[in-house]
């Protein structure tokens, strides 16, 4: 004989499913949170130390990072400084979400190095953003009297101009919006090559008295 349930019955035993179901997820999710914050604290430790030349892993990225990184604020802006520059870091948004990265500049005002990286650009047109090919062209620039800006067919001897991504516009039109906020930001701790000029011709008159 074939046994029957009272839509009652079906009503409450999928809502129990349901609960139950919610509950195992809440707990693996609760369980995995500190594991999943520590990987993104290593990877971004990792993104910040990439833009002064050390290719940290996550098994040896702290360590690496209390060694050449030291964390300030001004006007409750968070940067960071190494031996010889600073590095900021930049946020924004692409074409199709979120867009970050960090530019670490010298004590003479050019860029040391690049890193940046993307949620859902578009494979090989946007998401070349993360590509260390992009990062490169940053590598030389400033931002001492405006912020750098992504144009096509940029001029290489313009220190604020980065070629464009080719098929990306959305995506590096986000880049350039995003580096004029950090500018906005982060313009009294660039250092610029003119302030390194004032310090040496200051030194320099230091030690002729």
């Amino acid at each position: 004989m074939k046994k029957t349930f009272s839509n009652t019955y079906i009503f409450v035993y999928s809502a129990v499913l349901v609960v139950v179901a919610a509950l195992i997820l809440t707990v693996v999710s609760v369980s995995l949170k500190p594991s999943q914050e520590k990987n993104q604290q290593a990877e971004t430790k990792q993104m910040i130390l990439k833009t002064i030349g050390i290719d940290a892993t996550r098994d040896n990225a702290d360590e690496l990072y209390a060694q050449n990184i030291k964390e300030s604020s001004l006007n409750g802006n968070d940067y960071f400084t190494f031996p010889g520059g600073v590095i900021i870091p930049l946020k924004g948004t692409g074409l199709w979400g979120p867009i970050w990265g960090y530019l670490a500049f010298d004590d003479g005002g050019s860029v040391k190095g690049a890193v940046f990286d993307h949620k859902g650009e578009t494979p090989g047109l946007g998401g070349e953003i993360s590509s260390d090919k992009f990062a490169s062209r940053f590598i030389g620039k400033q931002m001492c009297e405006e912020p750098i800006h992504l144009k096509k067919n940029a001029d290489k001897d313009n220190p604020y101009e980065v070629d464009a991504i080719s098929g990306g516009t959305m995506t590096s039109n986000g880049v350039t919006a995003m580096l004029a906020t950090a500018y906005e930001k982060y313009s009294d701790v660039i250092p610029c090559y003119e302030d390194c000029e004032a310090i040496s011709a200051l030194m320099m008159e230091e030690e002729e008295q």
